[in-house]
């Protein structure tokens, strides 16, 4: 079936019409969507306005930060370096970061255990992890030390069970800077992104690139608290129901720093579905590529593999995930292996959306 008559069927239909009516209450400004298999994109397509003030439809190419669904690109980078036996997942993190040291002398939490958020790591709420993008002035190393400083050791028991943490992750971006000896933001564009071509997904905004605005829908009365807990310079202006928000950038980029186009991102999730090959390029081994999907450690909110997660242990049709949420965005990035499907969605909302509604109806889409 062709990429026409695929959206004339009734199921496409119907999906589009979810979204008309997501968009339609003020749920979202915008969705994206891309649809891949382990060989190749699929579909992909907009809905909306990747800026209401100007009226600016979003395409597949409107870029929008990622957030948290970054936390799977670290760890492939993470494992990339285990596979070449230059990070040994058993060592203990104080291996590579000497001031990270359970109190518990005989029960170390380890490189691995940070993976799949069992190393008992905290999780500081992050309302001021951003900055406006044209500050030049921020010191991500100054601001891992920091967090270090309030967080340095293992707040929850070790090994006993997952409790998702952003700092776990940031941890982890800093292993790959002392094992690569590269700056991680450079490791991960030298030997992910760019091979597998992802040539405009990156830590920062790319100029001359279509960007979606991001928008928090609040009430008017709240927006003036809304703005004095964010730095200043990330706030803008009102528009609608909604609060906009100027260009900012994550701080601490390993857990959910980078800003990407969701065909892009297909790219990514068509990696992890091939078994670690993206672009005709080995990144992973097939062997690690299955070992991140089992989902295998129970916790909350969700049951952990290795940066992917689910909610339940089993689902039907079998998938995992990763959700990318924060101020002014939220998305999702879905693997239905057995379907050899991947499915990203991005909006530039803070309020997450009916989104399980939207995979229901995508994977009954004849995209064959």
């Amino acid at each position: 079936m062709d990429q026409r008559n695929v959206t004339e069927s009734s199921e496409y239909m119907e999906f589009q019409n979810h979204v008309h009516s997501l968009i339609g209450k003020g749920r979202v400004p915008s969705l994206s969507i891309a649809v891949t298999r382990h060989d190749g994109l699929v579909h992909s397509s907009s809905f909306g306005y990747a800026d209401l003030s100007s009226r600016k439809l979003a395409t597949p190419g409107t870029q929008y930060l990622w957030f948290s669904i970054s936390k799977v690109v670290t760890a492939t980078a993470v494992l990339k370096l285990a596979d070449e036996g230059l990070i040994d997942l058993t060592a203990p993190i104080s291996e590579y970061i000497p001031s990270y040291v359970s109190k518990n002398g005989n029960n170390q939490p380890t490189v691995g255990q940070l993976l799949n958020h069992t190393a008992g790591v905290a999780n500081p709420m992050p309302i001021r992890w951003v900055h406006p993008t044209g500050d030049s002035n921020f010191d991500s190393r100054g601001f891992l030390e920091r967090q270090l400083e309030r967080n340095g050791k293992p707040k929850y028991p070790v090994g006993q069970g997952g409790r998702y943490s952003n700092l776990g992750y940031l941890i982890l971006a800093e292993i790959v800077n002392q094992a690569s000896k590269v700056k991680f933001e450079e490791y991960v564009r030298q030997q992910i992104l760019r091979p597998i071509g992802m040539v405009n997904t990156d830590y920062v905004y790319g100029e001359g690139l279509d960007q979606a605005v991001g928008y928090v829908r609040m009430p008017r009365l709240v927006a003036p608290i809304f703005k004095a807990l964010l730095p200043k310079g990330v706030v803008g202006e009102r528009h609608g129901d909604f609060q906009s928000l100027q260009p900012f950038l994550v701080n601490g980029v390993g857990y959910g720093g980078l800003v990407g186009d969701v065909v892009e991102a297909a790219r990514f999730a068509a990696l992890h579905l091939s078994d670690g090959m993206g672009d005709g390029k080995r990144i992973l081994s097939s062997e690690t590529v299955r070992s991140m999907r089992q989902i295998q450690t129970p916790g909350k909110p969700f049951n952990f593999g290795l940066a992917w997660f689910r909610k339940s242990i089993n689902s039907e049709p079998e998938f995992v995930e990763h959700y990318g949420g924060g101020a002014g965005f939220f998305n999702v990035m879905r693997l239905y292996p057995g379907l050899d499907q991947g499915i990203v969605l991005m909006a530039n909302t803070t309020t997450a959306y009916d989104f399980e509604t939207l995979f229901n109806l995508l994977i009954k889409v004849p995209w064959n």
